[in-house]
């Protein structure tokens, strides 16, 4: 995309932190925007925001990890603006502790909202944007936390960088690009993100911080300057809000991670010709 003045977004996770700064960054650049959040209040308070500084925006309440939530965002926001050209997938949760201690319901509850929000985001809105044939963008949240470790949560990160660069690379033919979103430290409330667990989910895990808001990390408005910018240079991988001083350890992880995988892969390896298929 090379211009976002009188185009569409819609953002889910909206109503806080890294969602609220997208919120504000594209607004701020000319957009209509739809804020989608669990929690109502917060996603009128981030409406209210929006339009104090000049753009259109609704709000709507959306639980990305049901699939018809997120057509009725999808029916709501073409109903008020008649398209889509970009939307965040930002929406997430977190949950700390080992395997060993965490319960199926954990894993239910992170992966529905952090992998399902992404794939019920997906397919609510691309099918409408391809039909269209304008240009478009889609952003994923994944995290730093994508790139090794940082347990379950890192699990469903890992899932969203694979996700988006196989949709890069099946919409590489079509008007719609793709970006994965890797925040760094940022102070957002997704520490205390069990506030919104339904109870179908189960009791909630361990929270070592607490179950309220903890303030640390930087401003999330550095993502969504980053995802503005991102959508009209068209990057895949988006790095932001990683402090000065931590960049060469978060490099130093990806690297042995993937000459690991590059020697398995050599000792994988046999001399045997494979038996040939077909017709």
């Amino acid at each position: 995309m090379d211009d976002l003045v009188g185009r569409t977004a819609v953002i889910t996770g909206g109503g806080s932190g890294i969602g609220r700064a997208i919120v504000l960054e594209l607004g701020g650049a000319g957009m209509s925007v739809v804020i989608a959040d669990i929690e109502e209040d917060a996603a009128r308070a981030v409406a209210s925001e929006a339009e104090a500084a000049g753009a259109r925006a609704i709000p709507v309440h959306t639980d990305v990890s049901d699939f018809a939530s997120m057509q009725a965002l999808a029916d709501a926001a073409y109903a008020e603006f008649g398209a889509v050209h970009v939307l965040c997938n930002n929406a997430g949760v977190l949950i700390f502790g080992d395997m060993q201690k965490l319960k199926i319901e954990d894993w239910n509850w992170l992966l529905g909202v952090n992998v399902f929000g992404v794939l019920n985001g997906i397919y609510a809105f691309l099918p409408r944007m391809l039909e269209a044939g304008e240009p478009g963008h889609i952003v994923n949240t994944a995290s730093i936390a994508a790139l090794s470790g940082w347990g379950v949560y890192g699990v469903s990160k890992s899932a969203i960088l694979n996700i988006t660069e196989t949709l890069h690379e099946d919409l590489a033919e079509t008007p719609i690009g793709v970006s994965c979103l890797c925040p760094g430290m940022l102070n957002t409330k997704i520490v205390a993100a069990q506030r919104n667990r339904p109870a179908s989910m189960g009791t909630k895990a361990h929270e070592p911080f607490g179950p309220e808001p903890v303030a640390f990390g930087v401003d999330p408005s550095h993502c969504g300057r980053r995802v503005r910018e991102a959508i009209l240079a068209d990057e895949l991988y988006v790095f932001a809000g990683i402090p000065k001083g931590q960049e060469d350890g978060l490099k130093a992880g990806p690297v042995p991670h993937a000459q690991a995988l590059v020697d398995a892969i050599d000792a994988g390896v046999v001399d045997e010709e494979p038996i040939a298929t077909g017709r």
